[in-house]
């Protein structure tokens, strides 16, 4: 059974053999068509991953406040030569406080260490949001391409059915040769099998979109869409300079040089020791008199001045160094990389709807009217058909690797509103080959004798 794919649903029916079941696809959906702005605002507002970064800003926040909170006090009661003979209630110290002095700026240097993670932490959502949105734009052009290809292939398949049919007509009136009708067969076969596995991909296309997104349960929905929007002409090097400005991963890195420069200086300042001072009461047993105890203590850096991690805490401030230049070597490897794909497609996109599309068309009306005017045989001008229809898949399958390079250069540089002035919630227009008729008119004039 071939299903036909209509631009009013953008949706493809699988019930294959049994093997393949989405909910209510048989049935009308009542439900409005997902649309990108759909599908980015759920991914803003319940995707676990989002949740998961946003968490790790308050688990940074509160390791913040701890870390830059000063050592409470400790409070002993101390009972000494209890039932002395000389004294039978003995001496007890009660109480007796000690309070540690945490000195040079230890605790202040151990909080602003901190408040640098938690800087990290909130550019690290940040980070992940555009991530996310990369992920979810690229997903939704893949399945529209999918179902625009679908679509293609479907008109495809009936125009090959047809054309198997006529030249069966033809091969009993001995106007072709066995072997071209076998041809046109095997063609009908390669559309049928390439539609079917594009209607496989779909479903599966979908799901991955949605989970991208954070409801991998959310039910099959019509997706609307569209690859026929403009896109922007980008520069590469006015991309480079941008990115490298605004990326959140870049500032993640070099707030990483400030946080362990401070730990170094942490690192240094620990061998100044604390003061470790006491104060108490103490009740004399035998003379019965009531005493002050007062006292300071110091830990003398004698063999511990910290030496091996202040080496460590250097050697981490050069690494986060070099971790600056390596965010930002892989940022513009992967805007390159994006760049690349995206203006090859976006050129060859231009290329076949300025150039070939047309060509292709007036190769298949100029066959058309020489065959109509008795110069060419049927066969060539199903020839020119087919060859309009492969060309207009080729040009869906550039629009959809354009696009999804576009989604990455969109993410690099942090596009809310992407893609602006895009109409993307109209349905595209229904594309329909050369020579195919609604209602199963005639694709071609019948075949004449002799031609």
């Amino acid at each position: 059974m071939i299903i036909r794919i209509t631009a009013a649903r953008l949706l493809l029916p699988l019930l294959l053999g049994g093997l393949l079941v989405i909910p209510a696809l048989g049935q009308e959906d009542d439900s409005l068509p997902l649309q990108l702005g759909d599908l980015i605002r759920m991914t803003v507002e319940r995707n676990p991953r989002l949740a998961q970064v946003q968490l790790a800003v308050d688990a940074a926040r509160g390791k913040a406040l701890q870390v830059g909170l000063y050592p409470n006090p400790t409070v002993d009661i101390l009972g000494n030569e209890i039932a002395d003979k000389t004294g039978p209630g003995g001496i007890w110290s009660a109480p007796l406080v000690t309070q540690e002095i945490v000195t040079a700026r230890k605790l202040q240097l151990n909080r602003s260490a901190a408040l640098k993670e938690v800087d990290q932490a909130t550019l690290a959502v940040i980070s992940e949001r555009y991530k996310l949105f990369t992920a979810v734009r690229q997903d939704f052009f893949q399945l529209i391409t999918l179902q625009r290809r679908a679509e293609i292939l479907d008109a495809v398949v009936k125009l090959a059915e047809n054309s198997v049919d006529t030249s069966e007509k033809l091969l009993k009136g001995k106007l072709v040769a066995r072997l071209d009708v076998v041809q046109l067969e095997v063609d009908l076969e390669r559309y049928r099998a390439d539609l079917l596995a594009t209607q496989q991909q779909i479903p599966a296309t979908y799901r991955r979109m949605v989970s991208s997104v954070g409801v991998q349960d959310l039910p099959f929905m019509p997706v609307l869409g569209s690859l026929d929007a403009l896109l922007p002409d980008y520069d590469l090097e006015k991309l480079r300079t941008y990115v490298l400005a605004i990326h959140p991963d870049i500032r993640r890195a070099q707030l990483g040089v400030d946080a362990n420069q401070i730990l170094l200086t942490r690192a240094r300042v620990e061998p100044i020791p604390n003061l470790k001072l006491l104060a108490g009461y103490t009740r004399q047993g035998q003379n019965r008199s009531n005493d002050w105890d007062i006292g300071m203590g110091v830990t003398v850096p004698l063999f511990d001045r910290n030496q091996g991690n202040v080496q460590s805490a250097r050697a981490m401030v050069g690494e986060s160094i070099q971790q600056v230049g390596r965010v930002e070597n892989d940022l513009v490897y992967q805007l390159s990389d994006a760049y690349a794909s995206y203006i090859a497609s976006r050129k060859l996109a231009e290329r076949y709807r300025e150039r070939i599309i047309p060509k292709a068309n007036e190769t298949y009306q100029l066959s058309l009217k020489a065959y109509q005017g008795g110069q060419f045989e049927y066969l060539r001008v199903l020839e020119a058909q087919r060859a309009v229809a492969q060309t207009r898949i080729e040009f869906i399958r550039v629009l959809g690797d354009m696009w999804k390079s576009a989604s990455v250069l969109a993410g690099l540089m942090l596009e809310d509103n992407w893609p602006s002035g895009a109409n993307l919630e109209a349905a595209p227009p229904r594309m329909r080959l050369p020579g195919e008729m609604p209602d199963g008119a005639e694709i071609l004039p019948a075949p004449q004798p002799g031609r």
